[in-house]
């Protein structure tokens, strides 16, 4: 376990995130435990989201996963809303405006941007994880990077 207190000065934003989430998922291999440790941990982390979690991949589509916030949608097809585009594409999506996102999917009224990135393992897609804000714009380049890097985290800690 990495005792924060010695982790020398300088130490902050998502470099603590991460050194904090490395710390929590030290010692647990199995991929749902760390993701609802991981879900929890950057809902009470991080400011101004209402929902953070995650959605696996099964049968070729995304399926609820581990999560914080409000009931969610269960399914969701690769290609349809902002998580299905992320899981389609293995690409990141930052969305500012969810209301203008063609195909948004509105779990959640109050959600009005959004941050999905996809999880990938030795090339073969987990699923994605989900966060989001009703603040409109929430995440930045840098929240971007930060959130890939905490996701990069979980993946080399845990069996998947």
């Amino acid at each position: 376990m990495i005792d924060l207190s010695q982790t020398g000065s300088g130490l902050d934003g998502y470099a603590l995130m991460t050194a904090q989430l490395e710390a929590l998922l030290s010692g647990e291999r199995d991929f749902i435990a760390n993701a609802a440790q991981f879900s929890a941990f950057i809902y009470h982390e991080l400011e101004g989201l209402n929902w953070a979690g995650f959605y696996l991949v099964k049968d070729d589509e995304l399926v609820l996963g581990p999560f914080q916030g409000k009931v969610a949608c269960v399914r969701i097809a690769f290609g349809r809303g902002v998580c299905g585009a992320a899981a389609a594409s293995r690409q990141t999506q930052r969305i500012e405006d969810v209301h203008a996102f063609p195909g948004h999917i509105a779990c959640d009224s109050a959600s009005n941007s959004e941050l999905v990135v996809p999880l990938v393992k030795d090339g073969r897609l987990i699923g994605v994880l989900d966060l989001d804000s009703p603040r409109m714009g929430r995440f930045s380049e840098v929240d971007q990077r930060g959130i890939e890097g905490l996701a990069a985290v979980l993946l080399r800690a845990s069996d998947c």
